[in-house]
Protein backbone atom coordinates (compact mmCIF):
# COMPACT_ATOMS: atom_id res chain seq x y z
CA UNK A 1 0.00 0.00 0.00
CA UNK A 2 1.31 3.44 -1.01
CA UNK A 3 2.37 5.31 1.65
CA UNK A 4 0.85 9.37 2.14
CA UNK A 5 4.29 10.98 2.72
CA UNK A 6 2.85 14.39 3.77
CA UNK A 7 0.95 13.12 6.13
CA UNK A 8 3.04 9.92 7.47
CA UNK A 9 5.72 13.28 8.03
CA UNK A 10 2.61 15.06 10.05
CA UNK A 11 1.63 11.88 12.38
CA UNK A 12 4.96 10.75 13.22
CA UNK A 13 7.05 14.57 13.74
CA UNK A 14 6.29 14.28 17.04
CA UNK A 15 7.95 11.44 17.90
CA UNK A 16 11.48 12.37 16.01
CA UNK A 17 11.73 16.29 17.60
CA UNK A 18 11.48 14.01 20.72
CA UNK A 19 14.30 11.51 19.58
CA UNK A 20 15.92 14.74 18.89
CA UNK A 21 15.50 15.95 22.35
CA UNK A 22 16.67 13.20 23.98
CA UNK A 23 19.40 12.83 21.72
CA UNK A 24 20.87 16.07 22.59
CA UNK A 25 20.58 15.59 26.25
CA UNK A 26 21.97 12.01 26.70
CA UNK A 27 24.15 12.21 29.63
CA UNK A 28 21.24 14.06 31.85
CA UNK A 29 18.75 11.54 30.80
CA UNK A 30 16.54 9.83 33.74
CA UNK A 31 16.07 5.73 33.62
CA UNK A 32 12.57 6.32 32.05
CA UNK A 33 13.65 8.50 29.37
CA UNK A 34 17.06 6.23 28.32
CA UNK A 35 14.86 3.22 27.70
CA UNK A 36 12.17 6.06 25.85
CA UNK A 37 15.49 7.08 23.72
CA UNK A 38 16.15 3.34 22.69
CA UNK A 39 12.51 2.45 21.99
CA UNK A 40 12.09 6.08 19.70
CA UNK A 41 15.27 5.00 18.17
CA UNK A 42 14.33 1.78 17.02
CA UNK A 43 10.76 3.18 16.27
CA UNK A 44 12.20 5.76 14.12
CA UNK A 45 14.52 3.62 12.33
CA UNK A 46 11.35 1.75 11.05
CA UNK A 47 9.94 5.55 10.41
CA UNK A 48 12.86 5.79 7.79
CA UNK A 49 12.81 3.07 6.02
CA UNK A 50 9.35 2.90 5.66
CA UNK A 51 9.98 6.90 3.93
CA UNK A 52 12.56 5.39 1.71
CA UNK A 53 9.87 2.57 0.03
CA UNK A 54 7.89 5.54 -0.24
CA UNK A 55 10.20 7.58 -2.29
CA UNK A 56 10.16 10.68 0.03
CA UNK A 57 12.42 13.47 -1.20
CA UNK A 58 16.19 13.31 -0.63
CA UNK A 59 16.27 16.43 2.32
CA UNK A 60 13.38 14.50 4.87
CA UNK A 61 15.63 11.42 3.94
CA UNK A 62 18.55 13.19 4.84
CA UNK A 63 17.09 15.15 8.03
CA UNK A 64 16.11 11.53 9.25
CA UNK A 65 18.92 9.43 8.70
CA UNK A 66 20.88 12.44 10.15
CA UNK A 67 18.44 11.81 13.42
CA UNK A 68 19.06 8.28 13.58
CA UNK A 69 23.09 8.64 13.36
CA UNK A 70 22.87 10.73 15.93
CA UNK A 71 20.80 8.79 18.05
CA UNK A 72 22.64 5.64 17.64
CA UNK A 73 25.73 7.51 19.18
CA UNK A 74 23.63 8.51 22.04
CA UNK A 75 22.32 4.50 22.66
CA UNK A 76 25.97 3.12 21.87
CA UNK A 77 27.92 5.79 23.42
CA UNK A 78 29.69 7.02 19.95
CA UNK A 79 29.90 10.12 18.94
CA UNK A 80 28.32 11.28 15.42
CA UNK A 81 30.37 12.56 13.41
CA UNK A 82 31.51 16.07 12.36
CA UNK A 83 30.91 15.83 8.71
CA UNK A 84 27.00 15.02 9.35
CA UNK A 85 26.70 18.18 11.21
CA UNK A 86 28.17 20.39 8.18
CA UNK A 87 26.09 18.12 5.69
CA UNK A 88 22.73 18.86 7.72
CA UNK A 89 24.15 22.80 7.85
CA UNK A 90 24.50 23.13 4.11
CA UNK A 91 21.69 21.09 2.66
CA UNK A 92 19.23 22.14 5.30
CA UNK A 93 19.90 24.81 7.55
CA UNK A 94 21.68 27.29 5.62
CA UNK A 95 19.18 27.20 2.18
CA UNK A 96 16.40 27.30 4.59
CA UNK A 97 17.82 30.28 6.52
CA UNK A 98 17.93 31.94 3.12
CA UNK A 99 15.16 31.62 1.70
CA UNK A 100 13.28 32.65 4.96
CA UNK A 101 14.55 35.94 4.51
CA UNK A 102 13.65 35.91 0.43
CA UNK A 103 11.99 38.61 0.47
CA UNK A 104 14.30 41.09 2.30
CA UNK A 105 17.23 40.11 0.26
CA UNK A 106 15.38 40.52 -2.96
CA UNK A 107 13.82 43.37 -1.86
CA UNK A 108 17.47 45.16 -0.62
CA UNK A 109 18.78 43.61 -3.92
CA UNK A 110 16.04 45.71 -6.36
CA UNK A 111 16.71 48.69 -4.17
CA UNK A 112 20.39 48.65 -4.80
CA UNK A 113 20.26 48.23 -8.38
CA UNK A 114 18.22 51.20 -8.61
CA UNK A 115 20.65 53.48 -6.52
CA UNK A 116 23.55 52.28 -8.75
CA UNK A 117 21.56 52.81 -11.88
CA UNK A 118 20.45 56.16 -10.58
CA UNK A 119 24.12 57.28 -9.99
CA UNK A 120 25.21 56.14 -13.47
CA UNK A 121 22.78 58.23 -15.60
CA UNK A 122 23.68 61.14 -12.87
CA UNK A 123 27.37 60.98 -14.42
CA UNK A 124 26.51 60.18 -17.91
CA UNK A 125 23.47 63.01 -18.23
CA UNK A 126 25.77 65.78 -16.24
CA UNK A 127 28.77 66.07 -16.85
CA UNK A 128 29.57 68.51 -14.63
CA UNK A 129 28.99 65.36 -12.06
CA UNK A 130 31.84 63.62 -13.75
CA UNK A 131 34.41 66.87 -13.19
CA UNK A 132 33.63 67.13 -9.14
CA UNK A 133 34.42 63.38 -8.93
CA UNK A 134 37.82 63.50 -9.59
CA UNK A 135 40.30 65.88 -11.96
CA UNK A 136 40.36 64.73 -15.98
CA UNK A 137 43.75 63.03 -14.95
CA UNK A 138 42.78 60.82 -12.35
CA UNK A 139 39.62 60.18 -14.32
CA UNK A 140 41.90 58.76 -17.81
CA UNK A 141 44.46 56.94 -15.43
CA UNK A 142 41.40 54.67 -13.51
CA UNK A 143 39.17 54.13 -17.07
CA UNK A 144 42.24 53.18 -19.34
CA UNK A 145 44.59 51.70 -16.41
CA UNK A 146 43.49 50.99 -13.19
CA UNK A 147 40.28 49.29 -13.31
CA UNK A 148 41.34 46.98 -15.55
CA UNK A 149 44.66 45.94 -13.69
CA UNK A 150 43.22 45.86 -10.62
CA UNK A 151 42.81 42.20 -11.49
CA UNK A 152 45.60 41.46 -12.47
CA UNK A 153 48.41 43.58 -10.67
CA UNK A 154 48.89 41.06 -8.28
CA UNK A 155 49.34 36.89 -8.28
CA UNK A 156 45.78 35.44 -8.29
CA UNK A 157 46.29 32.64 -4.64
CA UNK A 158 47.49 36.37 -2.83
CA UNK A 159 43.89 38.76 -4.71
CA UNK A 160 41.83 35.69 -4.24
CA UNK A 161 42.67 35.74 -0.47
CA UNK A 162 42.53 39.57 -0.15
CA UNK A 163 39.00 39.67 -2.25
CA UNK A 164 37.36 37.09 0.17
CA UNK A 165 38.90 38.88 3.39
CA UNK A 166 37.52 42.49 2.06
CA UNK A 167 33.68 41.04 0.73
CA UNK A 168 33.54 38.92 4.28
CA UNK A 169 34.27 42.46 5.88
CA UNK A 170 31.45 43.89 4.33
CA UNK A 171 29.54 41.44 5.36
CA UNK A 172 30.49 41.06 8.48
CA UNK A 173 29.23 44.73 8.95
CA UNK A 174 26.10 45.29 7.43
CA UNK A 175 25.43 41.44 9.50
CA UNK A 176 26.84 43.15 12.51
CA UNK A 177 25.73 46.65 12.65
CA UNK A 178 21.82 45.43 11.05
CA UNK A 179 20.07 45.50 14.93
CA UNK A 180 20.97 49.06 14.70
CA UNK A 181 19.00 49.42 11.31
CA UNK A 182 21.09 53.17 9.88
CA UNK A 183 24.48 51.80 10.09
CA UNK A 184 23.56 48.93 7.15
CA UNK A 185 21.44 51.14 4.90
CA UNK A 186 24.62 53.72 4.90
CA UNK A 187 27.01 50.96 3.89
CA UNK A 188 24.54 49.61 1.32
CA UNK A 189 23.75 53.17 -0.09
CA UNK A 190 27.41 53.76 -0.22
CA UNK A 191 28.75 50.71 -1.89
CA UNK A 192 25.86 50.96 -4.75
CA UNK A 193 26.41 54.92 -5.65
CA UNK A 194 30.14 54.07 -5.89
CA UNK A 195 29.46 51.72 -8.08
CA UNK A 196 27.46 53.61 -9.91
CA UNK A 197 29.80 55.99 -10.68
CA UNK A 198 32.13 53.81 -11.56
CA UNK A 199 29.96 52.49 -14.40
CA UNK A 200 29.10 56.15 -15.74
CA UNK A 201 32.88 56.85 -16.04
CA UNK A 202 33.58 53.97 -17.89
CA UNK A 203 30.15 53.71 -19.99
CA UNK A 204 30.86 57.45 -20.57
CA UNK A 205 34.28 56.90 -21.57
CA UNK A 206 33.19 53.95 -24.04
CA UNK A 207 34.57 51.51 -21.35
CA UNK A 208 31.15 49.84 -20.63
CA UNK A 209 32.22 46.70 -22.33
CA UNK A 210 34.95 46.31 -20.25
CA UNK A 211 33.33 47.45 -17.42
CA UNK A 212 30.20 44.84 -17.33
CA UNK A 213 33.16 42.24 -18.79
CA UNK A 214 34.53 42.27 -15.74
CA UNK A 215 32.54 43.29 -12.84
CA UNK A 216 29.59 40.54 -14.12
CA UNK A 217 31.52 36.80 -13.37
CA UNK A 218 31.99 37.64 -9.70
CA UNK A 219 29.74 40.79 -8.84
CA UNK A 220 26.53 39.15 -9.61
CA UNK A 221 26.94 36.21 -6.44
CA UNK A 222 29.26 38.64 -4.59
CA UNK A 223 26.65 41.45 -4.53
CA UNK A 224 23.69 39.12 -3.59
CA UNK A 225 25.80 37.67 -0.71
CA UNK A 226 25.84 41.13 0.40
CA UNK A 227 22.31 41.79 0.27
CA UNK A 228 21.58 38.48 2.28
CA UNK A 229 24.36 39.57 4.96
CA UNK A 230 22.61 43.14 5.27
CA UNK A 231 18.90 41.37 4.84
CA UNK A 232 19.74 38.88 7.92
CA UNK A 233 20.93 42.51 10.16
CA UNK A 234 18.07 44.23 9.14
CA UNK A 235 15.50 41.27 10.39
CA UNK A 236 17.28 40.98 13.54
CA UNK A 237 16.96 44.94 14.20
CA UNK A 238 13.22 44.78 12.67
CA UNK A 239 12.74 41.38 15.07
CA UNK A 240 13.49 44.03 17.91
CA UNK A 241 11.60 46.40 16.61
CA UNK A 242 8.38 44.45 15.55
CA UNK A 243 8.52 41.40 17.59
CA UNK A 244 5.16 40.28 16.33
CA UNK A 245 3.30 37.09 18.96
CA UNK A 246 7.24 37.03 20.58
CA UNK A 247 8.43 38.97 24.13
CA UNK A 248 11.64 41.46 22.36
CA UNK A 249 13.96 39.05 23.93
CA UNK A 250 12.51 35.81 22.20
CA UNK A 251 12.22 37.47 19.32
CA UNK A 252 15.52 38.45 19.03
CA UNK A 253 17.31 35.45 20.32
CA UNK A 254 15.46 32.99 17.53
CA UNK A 255 16.26 35.70 15.25
CA UNK A 256 19.87 36.04 15.88
CA UNK A 257 20.29 33.07 16.22
CA UNK A 258 19.48 32.45 12.70
CA UNK A 259 21.63 35.11 11.59
CA UNK A 260 25.00 33.92 13.33
CA UNK A 261 24.39 30.76 11.48
CA UNK A 262 23.97 32.72 8.54
CA UNK A 263 27.39 33.89 8.47
CA UNK A 264 29.46 30.90 8.30
CA UNK A 265 27.33 30.11 4.49
CA UNK A 266 28.04 33.48 3.86
CA UNK A 267 31.58 33.05 3.60
CA UNK A 268 31.20 30.10 1.62
CA UNK A 269 29.82 32.33 -0.84
CA UNK A 270 32.34 34.80 -0.54
CA UNK A 271 34.86 32.61 -1.00
CA UNK A 272 33.53 31.09 -4.30
CA UNK A 273 33.12 34.55 -5.57
CA UNK A 274 36.91 35.62 -4.25
CA UNK A 275 37.84 32.73 -6.42
CA UNK A 276 35.79 33.65 -9.75
CA UNK A 277 37.76 37.14 -9.29
CA UNK A 278 41.35 35.94 -9.10
CA UNK A 279 41.43 33.05 -11.13
CA UNK A 280 38.29 33.60 -13.81
CA UNK A 281 38.15 37.18 -14.40
CA UNK A 282 42.03 37.92 -15.24
CA UNK A 283 42.61 34.72 -17.70
CA UNK A 284 39.33 33.66 -19.53
CA UNK A 285 37.75 35.11 -22.50
CA UNK A 286 34.66 37.80 -21.74
CA UNK A 287 32.04 35.43 -23.07
CA UNK A 288 33.05 32.44 -20.72
CA UNK A 289 33.99 34.35 -17.64
CA UNK A 290 30.28 35.87 -17.83
CA UNK A 291 28.74 32.66 -18.59
CA UNK A 292 30.90 31.60 -15.53
CA UNK A 293 28.89 34.64 -13.48
CA UNK A 294 25.75 33.89 -14.47
CA UNK A 295 25.39 30.61 -13.73
CA UNK A 296 27.24 31.23 -10.43
CA UNK A 297 24.02 32.79 -9.89
CA UNK A 298 21.58 31.00 -11.15
CA UNK A 299 23.42 27.90 -9.31
CA UNK A 300 22.94 30.48 -5.89
CA UNK A 301 18.99 31.26 -6.87
CA UNK A 302 18.41 27.38 -7.56
CA UNK A 303 19.64 25.99 -4.35
CA UNK A 304 17.73 28.22 -2.05
CA UNK A 305 14.50 27.89 -4.14
CA UNK A 306 15.00 23.74 -4.36
CA UNK A 307 16.26 23.44 -0.91
CA UNK A 308 15.58 25.96 0.84
CA UNK A 309 11.77 25.98 0.28
CA UNK A 310 12.01 22.53 1.07
CA UNK A 311 13.35 22.25 4.03
CA UNK A 312 11.42 25.97 5.27
CA UNK A 313 8.21 24.26 4.42
CA UNK A 314 8.99 21.45 6.80
CA UNK A 315 9.64 23.85 9.60
CA UNK A 316 13.45 24.76 9.11
CA UNK A 317 14.02 28.71 9.57
CA UNK A 318 18.23 28.46 10.08
CA UNK A 319 18.07 28.44 14.17
CA UNK A 320 19.56 25.93 15.90
CA UNK A 321 17.87 22.28 16.92
CA UNK A 322 15.46 23.06 19.68
CA UNK A 323 17.14 20.73 21.86
CA UNK A 324 20.69 23.24 21.83
CA UNK A 325 18.13 26.09 22.58
CA UNK A 326 18.27 27.20 26.42
CA UNK A 327 14.82 25.89 27.70
CA UNK A 328 11.51 27.59 28.78
CA UNK A 329 9.36 25.10 28.80
CA UNK A 330 8.89 21.37 30.48
CA UNK A 331 9.27 18.68 27.57
CA UNK A 332 6.56 16.18 27.82
CA UNK A 333 6.95 12.36 26.90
Amino acid sequence: MAVDVEAFVSVHQPQWDRLAYLTRRQRRLSGAEAEELVVLYQRVGTHLAALRAAGADPVSIGRLSGLIADARGAVTGAQAPVWRDISKYFLVSFPAALYASRRWWVTIGLLFYLVTAWAAWRVLAHPEVMDSIATPGQIKQLVEHDFESYYSENPAQDFALRVWINNATISAAVLALGILLIPSVFILWDNALNLGLSAGLMIGHDKGGLFFGLITPHGLLELTAVFVATAAGLRLGWSWVVPGPRTRMQSVAQTGRATVGMAIGLAAVLLVTGLIEAFVTPFLPVAVRVTIGILAELAFFTYVWTLGRRAYRQGEYGDIDEADREATAPVSA
